[in-house]
């Protein structure tokens, strides 16, 4: 059963013990994916409760607001994922103030071992905590030989020379490296949000468009994208192709998310979808009529199409 806390006056003194990773796990990539595996597998040795903490908001928001980066997934988005790769448990702690002034021992005095009862703790080689950061991966270890838990310190993962981590995978879903991204997460970088109504333009001049109120921190950059489009509250979804823009053929001003299904929507429209990019087609551009921009719009479904045909992505 997945579980998840959000005090630690939720676990009481006879609380289970557990295997845990520590971390913002922002996008659940391939390098935090190598981390939970390996805290699933040791949990089965040592009949543990695989775990992870993290906190909200990011402890950067409090502590250096002016640095903290946008997020690539919202924390509802980050359960879900953490639950698919087979933890069990989350820790959502409260980041503020006063937990950002608990020095290093006394993280893992009161927080992993006499709270979370941790007897396995897994980090990446670029872990600090406590204080000012003030605690790494020597001294993470070398508590764990005082109070009784082991750790392992798990290196990170590269494809194709680059290093897997949630900032370089902003910086190409910024750039709209949708594909580039999609390799480093393991998975295609999504949006979600509610269906709203749109200027209906669409529907009348061009193609008739899902339009997309997300609230998510980072969207990839204005352009044109072959999708996968999917209903959050039924069991249907549709390859599609997004436009991310201004709609600047017809003088827009507001930045909008729309997307075109590529197969036809039965039954009612869908009230909250989730967009999945996979694959960047063109920049947006202005068209010197609607007539040409629909035109240009079936040329982009052929390629759409064309891509689903030769990957048989259907996500």
């Amino acid at each position: 059963m997945f579980r998840v806390y959000t005090s630690l006056s939720e676990l009481g003194p006879d609380a289970a013990p557990c295997a845990l990773t520590i971390g913002n796990f922002d996008g659940v990539h391939q390098g935090h994916r190598r981390i939970l595996r390996r805290v699933i597998e040791l949990s089965a040795e040592l009949r543990l409760t695989p775990s992870v903490l993290t906190f909200d908001p990011h402890p950067t928001k409090v502590v250096a607001p002016s640095r903290a980066p946008r997020l690539l997934s919202s924390p509802e988005q980050r359960l879900r994922l953490l639950e698919k790769e087979g933890i069990e448990q989350v820790f959502v702690l409260p980041f503020n103030l006063a937990f950002s002034q608990l020095t290093a021992l006394d993280f893992v005095k009161q927080v992993l071992v006499e709270t979370l009862h941790a007897k396995a703790v897994m980090v990446g080689d670029n872990f600090r905590f406590g204080n000012r950061a003030s605690g790494d991966t020597r001294l993470l270890q070398h508590l764990g030989v005082e109070y009784g838990y082991t750790t392992e310190i798990i290196g990170g993962v590269e494809m194709r020379g680059r290093r897997v981590s949630s900032s370089e995978v902003r910086s190409l879903v910024d750039k709209g490296a949708v594909s580039m991204a999609c390799r480093l997460l393991g998975r295609p970088y999504a949006v979600e949000g509610s269906v709203v109504h749109g200027h209906g333009i669409g529907s009348k001049q061009t193609v008739p468009t899902l339009n997309l109120d997300t609230k998510a921190e980072i969207l990839p950059a204005v352009g044109v994208y072959i999708t996968r489009t999917t209903d959050l509250e039924a069991a249907r979804s549709w390859p599609s192709i997004t436009n991310v823009g201004y709609r600047p053929t017809f003088d827009g001003d507001r930045l909008t998310v729309e997307t075109f299904l590529l197969t036809p929507l039965e039954g009612e429209t869908p009230q909250r979808i989730q967009v999945e990019f996979l694959r960047r087609v063109r920049e947006e551009k202005k068209f010197d009529s609607p007539e040409v921009l629909k035109t240009q719009i079936f040329k982009d479904v052929g390629r759409a199409k064309a891509y689903f045909r030769r990957t048989d992505r259907l996500y």
